[in-house]
């Protein structure tokens, strides 16, 4: 199955039911070295996880590190360019879960980012970013103890696509012409905006299934959280790219007040449910207006 890596002798594949993992006492973990500083962390890491695992669980749950390659180390392997290869590409695949050092962007290849081809070939759709403060640490925060957020940031969709051409390019030239000659002028709400010749363009799609998909797994994630920590809040830029981040937005509160109706309030909501007394009081108010003035029957 795999042309110079060999899968280790002991430990179990992790499996999967309904999309939840099903993790086993000795899980066979894929791992990715890295490069650069990568050289330095991922001995440290495993060191650090064996024993976190040791300590947590005495013995009775241990991970089998199964190497793979990617980057420069992979190119020493494998061959020039081949960055990402298909041996690694199965055992992810194959084993459900890899952990990585970081890697550098390859110089030729066919390849922009690894980063991003990973997180393409597998779908990996959801960046999750725990962050907190640590006591002792330096912080430009006034109270950087009440930090406690997790990121949830759309990792494939976007400018993440990476569907640009360079500035002066044969495609990108022509492609700013048919905006500027044929699109721009018949959208009346665009006016007589132009994009200069000498631009580099990019494509930014935003798709409602990749939208509401990531913000699903926001809710179910925030869903699992102590009450007080409950909160989701959609981040954009919808005030100027109302059918792209705007469309996110509203796309997020569709899904969320159609799937978790039950589990949720809107800020809104939340606003009109503070203040209900006054809406009372003010709705009152008209009632006994129109009524003095006979607008009621």
């Amino acid at each position: 199955m795999y042309e110079k890596i060999n899968p280790p002798t002991t430990g179990e594949k992790i499996t999967f039911k309904n999309g939840e993992p099903i993790v086993p006492n000795n899980p066979i973990i894929p791992f990715i070295r890295g490069d650069g500083t990568g050289i330095d962390i991922w001995p440290a890491t495993e060191k650090v996880l064996d024993a976190a695992i040791e300590t947590a669980y005495k013995g009775q749950r241990k991970i089998s590190w199964f190497k793979v390659y990617a980057g420069d180390e992979a190119c020493d392997l494998y061959g020039t360019y081949q960055y990402l290869p298909q041996d690694t590409l199965t055992a992810i695949a194959e084993y459900g879960i890899a952990i990585k050092g970081p890697l550098t962007t390859p110089v030729g290849g066919g390849i922009r980012s690894l980063n991003v081809a990973l997180r393409q070939i597998f779908n990996l759709y959801a960046c999750v970013r725990p962050c907190r403060y640590y006591p002792g640490t330096p912080s430009p925060h006034k109270s950087p103890e009440k930090l406690d957020v997790i990121v949830y940031r759309e990792n494939t969709e976007d400018i993440y696509v990476g569907i640009e051409w360079k500035a002066g390019s044969e495609i990108g030239t022509k492609l700013i012409k048919f905006l500027n000659e044929e699109l721009i002028p018949a959208t009346p709400e665009h006016g007589k905006k132009q994009i200069p010749l000498d631009a580099g363009i990019g494509i930014k799609p935003i798709s409602k299934t990749g939208s509401q998909r990531l913000v699903r797994r926001a809710m179910k994630h925030a869903l699992t959280l102590p009450k007080a920590k409950q909160m989701v809040t959609l981040v954009h830029k919808g005030n100027i790219m109302k059918y792209t981040e705007g469309a996110f937005r509203d796309w997020g509160y569709e899904l969320v007040t159609s799937e978790f109706r039950h589990e949720c309030v809107t800020e809104r909501e939340s606003w009109i449910l503070e203040n209900k007394e006054k809406i009372l009081v003010f709705l009152l108010k008209i009632m006994r207006e129109r009524l003095n003035l006979g607008l009621i029957l």
